[in-house]
């Protein structure tokens, strides 16, 4: 196993660009531009933790999209290991989305 040479700033922004290549399959944007990213915490040594929510408890792809960060985070070089934690609390709205997915969903 090589050592990362990233700082943690460095190792979160790939975090990001891993995430934001997971989508809602009902929803052209993004998880990450969507708001559904809470938390990101990195832990010695690379040990990743993020708190997201879904759109709704009853998303059809519940199961799905949380498996699915983890894994893209996985992938990211220097990550030792993930943890994904699930919460509804509070629950998701439109105000929690980026200016990005406001315009890409026409909200703006």
């Amino acid at each position: 196993m090589s050592v990362s040479t990233l700082t943690d700033e460095e190792l979160k922004e790939q975090i990001v660009m891993a995430i934001k290549g997971v989508y809602d399959p009902e929803i052209p944007v993004d998880v990450y531009e969507l708001g559904l990213i809470y938390e990101i915490k990195i832990f010695p040594v690379n040990n990743v933790y993020i708190q997201m929510t879904l759109t709704s408890p009853s998303c059809p792809s519940a199961g799905e999209i949380p498996g699915e960060v983890e894994q893209k985070v996985r992938e990211v070089e220097g990550v030792n290991d993930v943890s994904v934690e699930l919460t509804f609390d509070p629950p998701y709205s439109t105000e929690m989305m980026s200016e990005v997915a406001k315009l890409e969903l026409g909200f703006m």
